[in-house]
């Protein structure tokens, strides 16, 4: 008969990448820069937004909502990575971990729904362009923007609850590089099908809808702009949802492959470096995509460079 050891822990150790091969140091400066220029970028989207009087539309209104949901996401995992990475480990408390679990969670369900709702935001903007501004006023553009915030954290309460009374008896380590459900059930010693669970029933209200309600919004759009009768002019509205487009596909493509890809064996570095593309690369290429291939903030940016 084997005695389980009931002793509780309150402590775990975030391994992160593991060992590195003395290469620690080098990829922790990477990090630090690739924290610092994401950091600054969402920053200065927000502050170019909010100064510059001809960015005071509904597109840019929700775009500094993006923005600062990936500000929340990359501070909330990759400082915790990066000590990871420094020190061969991160030494965390239970309550850190799972705090920590909780506002990746939350916030990856807040921008589900910011990326549709900028959908939606693109769609009256072709295919009811004339009625756009009345429709999206800024009572309604207020409650769409705080409605993706309001569900990411009040609807991600349903599964944190249970996962924050799991108790952890046996080991301390986890190989992954931010605290994600997975790893806290592989490390928890309580009944965890509770929390399997909800996972399962939530993903489709929470991640499969808004992932639809976005397919769907872009194939009318598509449909609208296949109308226009000039090259010019199609050119011009494809433009104006393009940016989007190519964020939806980096955010919802990281993050459908991390999820199928299993996190044991040979897989978990896979794993690792899917949630890294997620955690770190998106909230990196988000404001790089609008930077680069949107006239308005560029025009902004040299305005106020010039000063």
């Amino acid at each position: 008969m084997t005695v389980r050891n009931e002793s509780r822990v309150t402590e775990i150790i975030l391994l992160g990448f593991g060992n590195l091969y003395g290469f620690n140091i080098l990829i922790f400066i990477i990090f630090l820069n690739i924290f610092l220029i994401t950091v600054t970028g969402n920053l200065l989207i927000i502050v170019l937004v909010s100064i510059s009087h001809h960015l005071h539309s509904p597109m840019y209104f929700f775009l500094c909502h993006l923005s600062l949901s990936d500000i929340v996401l990359t501070t909330n995992t990759l400082p915790s990575l990066m000590g990871a990475i420094l020190h061969g480990g991160k030494v965390m408390t239970i309550l850190g971990c799972i705090t920590q679990f909780y506002f990746f969670s939350g916030i990856t369900v807040t921008e589900c729904f910011l990326l549709a709702v900028m959908s939606f935001d693109r769609y009256l903007a072709i295919c009811v362009p004339l009625r756009y501004m009345s429709i999206m006023d800024f009572t309604l553009r207020t409650c769409l923007s705080a409605l993706p915030w309001m569900l990411g954290f009040t609807m991600n309460l349903i599964g944190f609850i249970p996962v924050s009374n799991f108790q952890f008896c046996d080991g301390n380590i986890i190989d992954h590089i931010y605290c994600d459900l997975s790893p806290l059930q592989k490390l928890s010693c309580s009944d965890t099908s509770l929390v399997e669970f909800i996972a399962i029933v939530s993903s489709t209200p929470l991640f499969i809808c808004p992932c639809g309600f976005i397919i769907v919004t872009y194939v009318h759009i598509f449909l609208m702009i296949l109308r226009i009768p000039s090259t010019t002019g199609r050119q011009k509205a494809f433009s104006t949802c393009s940016s989007h487009l190519l964020v939806v596909g980096a955010f919802y493509g990281t993050l459908i492959i991390k999820y199928m890809i299993p996190s044991i064996g040979d897989l978990l570095l896979l794993n690792k470096i899917m949630s890294l593309l997620h955690t770190v690369f998106t909230p990196l290429f988000n404001p790089l995509v609008y930077s680069l291939r949107n006239q308005d903030i560029r025009i902004a940016l040299r305005k106020i460079s010039k000063h």
